[in-house]
């Protein structure tokens, strides 16, 4: 059975009827018709730009992460202890 791309309450391809599956989702769209829309074509990319924007935003949060809990660590030792190369001037903590 073939499912159209639903935008805003009607078929990207066109096609009319009350009895036609429609998905909002894109990977359940199976009309060549709706999937060749510019609709369609934007979605997904948005849909992609998303994801790699949120992969991204991980990546860059657990960088920072590690740092933090470096410099705890160096902390939590007794007396004074450097920072290692690439976290600024080298401070002691």
């Amino acid at each position: 059975m073939v499912i159209h791309f639903k935008v805003a309450g009607h078929l990207a391809c066109g096609h009319h009827g009350s009895n036609l599956p429609s998905s909002t989702e894109l990977n359940r769209v199976k009309c060549r018709t709706c999937r060749n829309t510019d609709a369609y074509k934007e979605a997904r990319r948005n849909q992609r730009n998303a994801a790699r924007r949120s992969s991204r935003q991980a990546k860059t949060h657990t960088s920072t992460d590690w740092r933090s809990a470096w410099t705890q660590r160096l902390t939590d030792l007794p007396g004074r202890q450097r920072l290692p190369r690439g976290f600024g001037a080298q401070p002691f903590v």
